[in-house]
């Protein structure tokens, strides 16, 4: 069994499991090697030693900030896809992707907590799916009990929401979220 430490072109680090290295090349020449957080099948090998277990590892501090439970967000949670309008926050991506060229082990902490945030709302929020827009706009006017919901909507559906006055977030989801959490 080959464990390599993997890299895709968006520069999320992520760890695969092989039976041997013609079983990797061939996974990866069929495309079927992708990025858990971005689904990208453009992968590299990143150089890696072997792992030696002299005894006990002190845990890394910053480790045990990404272990902390998320606080739970008041009031309904409302993510839609494509908004027209970036924010001028960074998203934990692209932070993690320029921390990855000066300081790898923060890049996968970023990474790592984005991840443990996204299985969250997922755990803790209903999935509407096409019918958000109309569920968020029930709840904003007291016509359906609010809770937290997630689904998806269109850029125009989006800009409506907002103009509205129902605040929505973008939360996009990895494939590898979507079905079943290993």
């Amino acid at each position: 069994m080959k464990v390599l430490n993997l890299q895709c072109a968006g520069m999320h680090t992520f760890e695969g499991w092989f039976g041997s290295e013609d079983d990797y090349q061939s996974q990866r020449e069929r495309n079927l090697v992708a990025c858990p957080l971005c689904a990208n099948t453009e992968v590299r090998k990143l150089p890696s030693a072997p792992r030696l277990n002299f005894g006990a590892e002190e845990p890394r501090q910053a480790k045990s900030v990404a272990q902390e439970e998320p606080s739970t967000a008041a009031g309904p949670i409302a993510p839609a896809t494509g908004l027209p309008t970036v924010p001028a926050v960074p998203t934990a991506e692209a932070v993690a992707s320029s921390l990855a060229q000066v300081h790898p082990e923060a890049a996968e902490m970023v990474q790592e907590a984005w991840m443990k945030m996204v299985k969250h709302v997922i755990a803790n929020t209903e999935d509407v799916g096409q019918n958000f827009a109309e569920e968020a706009r029930k709840m904003h006017y007291g016509e359906s009990e609010e809770r937290n919901i997630r689904g998806q909507a269109s850029v125009e559906e989006t800009q409506d929401l907002l103009e509205e006055g129902i605040e929505v977030m973008p939360l996009p989801v990895p494939d590898a979220l979507k079905g079943g959490l290993q």
